[in-house]
């Protein structure tokens, strides 16, 4: 399927099939909470005790989804690898341990953030335009969210 193709390109033919249901639970996961934040605009509905939203409208569930893709990624190195896996770090040099070290910090914000601030943006396009010129407006930038 889908998911098992971008794992055999990204993971390599030999190594691929133990990764596909964590790509393909991941992938349906932050697929079905975009689009439930897209088709429907979920804070246009008050509730007394909050807001409804997409899951992934909340920073907490994507640093939970970067943290997971991280340990997986950590695991699978090691798994593959063994402790030879921290040789990458000093290549081509020693010198770049540092911001090699930095940058597998640093990954798993980027990618929080990013989630969160494309769905956050398309979230908040539509609400506001809803409450302007409400059902007029608002249905193209629906469609564009949509894709």
């Amino acid at each position: 399927g889908f998911t098992s193709d971008i794992a055999k390109n990204n993971i390599g033919e030999s190594f691929y099939r133990p990764w596909v249901p964590f790509i393909t639970t991941i992938f349906l996961f932050i697929f079905v909470s975009n689009w439930s934040g897209a088709i429907i605009p979920w804070k246009l509905l008050e509730l007394p005790a909050g807001e409804l939203a997409a899951p992934t409208n909340n920073i907490n569930t994507t640093v939970a989804l970067s943290l997971l893709t991280s340990i997986a990624y950590f695991g699978g190195g090691l798994a593959k690898k063994g402790l030879g896996y921290f040789a990458r770090y000093v290549k081509p040099t020693p010198i770049l341990l540092p911001i090699n070290i930095l940058e597998d910090f640093t990954k798993p914000l980027s990618l929080s953030f990013r989630l969160f601030g494309n769905v956050l943006a398309d979230e908040l396009t539509v609400a506001v335009l809803t409450f302007l010129v409400p059902f007029v407006v608002p249905l193209p930038i629906m469609a564009l969210g949509v894709f």
